[in-house]
């Protein structure tokens, strides 16, 4: 088992350390990076002061994001689904005749 490792993430003015698995750390500096830019997003377009605020509307915009995804990623499987189910009858019209 690897060592963990303590690092110290800035997100909203506020500062939060963290104990991490060493292959975690990129992904949380990302995250941290991205939310910090959707902050500075946020306060600019909508004049928006309250952090709290800006954090809602950023868990909102995440969330609303994982959420679109996962719908797409259905939809694209029920579409996959619907290509090969095709395909299956195809060939078996194909090797039934």
């Amino acid at each position: 088992m690897s060592e963990m490792l303590k690092i110290k993430l800035s997100i909203a003015n506020r500062v939060y350390p963290l104990t991490i698995a060493p292959e975690q750390e990129e992904g949380l500096r990302k995250a941290a990076k991205e939310i910090e830019a959707m902050i500075t997003q946020f306060e600019q377009s909508y004049s928006v002061r309250d952090k709290q605020d800006v954090l809602a509307m950023c868990a909102l915009q995440f969330a609303s994001q994982v959420e679109q995804k996962q719908i797409d990623k259905e939809s694209v499987s029920e579409h996959v689904e619907e290509k090969l189910n095709a395909l299956n009858r195809l060939l078996q019209e194909q090797l039934n005749s």
